[in-house]
């Protein structure tokens, strides 16, 4: 365990952004007074670190013209549908480039650095996950949107840190409906950088992302990588409910810079799970044949083994057979794993199937399969 607890932590995690982000992003929000501290506190670590930057860009030059020459494999679906544990899974096939938690929170300090900012980031950092335990270590595979937070202005996780404006940032952000083309521009540059740096972090050759925002972004991800091969996975929208309200309330704990009240933290949650559920099945039909596989997290839970074989085939991935045997030792380790369990009670039952029924229709789930 870190030396201080998670939900007590002075600062957020925009220390690690660049100056000129950190000022957009905070820039005409109000900060309610009880975080007045851990902004201003936030803020300083944030101009100092600052300081190394210059070194930063001049290692990118180096990397900033280097081809990317196999388009990703995307792992998408909304929170709290399993997209850690496959990201994981396929991480064991080192030909997979990923960001990494380190990353995650100091994507400018990766070229130069990194060993001394590694240190100092396992002290204060958990040994897992506060909402569902699993492991979390500087070097293991991470989503990528919080690193996108921290290089650019333009993300939907701005909402961590100013949660009144979560639909805003999803609607601008996450499903692109209200991007002007600068943004635009810049979200793609930056998502460029953010590959070729972890590429040569992690010595892969095609990246491996696991976002869920991007599942709101797949015009644009096709865009970028028109050959780009995808995994959506759906999961019991019972267990998502539960899992995701949970998890959000607590990984926002030290984030925060403004207040939000339960209430409405839920009912952004519910809206952004039927935005971005309509938003894949709208943009679904642009990937070729060939290259998207949905599947239900249960299945794939079940058989993580036999599952990933066939998923390397049918998305015609390659090593797969220089991987197995790292593969099956991940997954026989996370074998004895205890998951967070849940009752589904009678709110639980009525706000799902009143707000995501179509999810429930659409795949198939009810209360009687699991």
């Amino acid at each position: 365990m870190g030396l201080l607890e998670y939900s007590k932590l002075p600062i957020n995690t925009l220390i690690g952004a660049d100056w000129k982000t950190f000022k957009e992003v905070t820039a005409n929000r109000s900060i309610d007074n009880e975080y007045r501290s851990k902004f201003y506190l936030t803020k300083a670590v944030c101009r100092l670190l600052n300081l190394f930057m210059p070194i930063e860009n001049v290692c990118y030059r180096k990397l900033a013209n280097n081809p990317i020459e196999t388009d990703p494999l995307f792992i998408l679906g909304h929170w709290r549908s399993g997209t850690t544990f496959v990201h994981n899974v396929f991480a064991q096939d080192e030909h997979f480039g990923y960001n990494t938690t380190y990353q995650t929170v100091f994507p400018n300090l990766v070229l130069w650095g990194q060993s001394f900012f590694k240190k100092n980031m396992k002290l204060l950092m958990p040994d897992r996950r506060p909402t569902d335990h699993m492991e979390l270590k500087v070097d293991l595979p991470q989503e990528e949107e919080f690193a996108l937070t921290n290089m650019m202005p333009y993300s939907y996780y701005n909402f961590w840190f100013f949660p009144r404006h979560m639909l805003e940032y999803c609607d601008r952000y996450m499903l692109l409906d209200n991007i002007n083309e600068h943004e635009l521009k810049v979200f793609k540059d930056t998502f460029l950088k953010l590959i070729r740096v972890s590429l040569w972090n992690t010595h892969g050759t095609q990246f491996l992302s696991k976002n869920p925002p991007h599942t709101g972004r797949v015009k644009l991800l096709l865009e970028m990588f028109p050959h780009a091969k995808f995994i959506y996975l759906k999961r019991n929208p019972y267990t998502v409910f539960e899992s995701t309200r949970s998890f959000f309330s607590h990984t926002i704990v030290p984030l925060r810079l403004q207040n939000i009240s339960d209430e409405q933290l839920e009912s952004n949650l519910l809206e952004i799970y039927r935005r971005l559920f309509y938003k894949f099945e709208e943009q679904k039909g642009l990937i070729p044949k060939g290259n998207l596989i949905e599947m239900k997290f249960e299945d794939f839970e079940r058989e993580p083994m036999e599952m990933t074989e066939a998923i390397y085939r049918q998305l015609d991935l390659q090593g797969f057979s220089k991987s197995e045997d790292r593969i099956g030792k991940y997954v026989r380790s996370c074998e004895g794993y205890s998951k967070n369990h849940y009752r589904y009670d009678d709110y639980t039952v009525k706000t799902v199937e009143e707000n995501w029924g179509m999810a429930l229709k659409l795949w198939n789930y009810s209360l009687e399969q699991y």
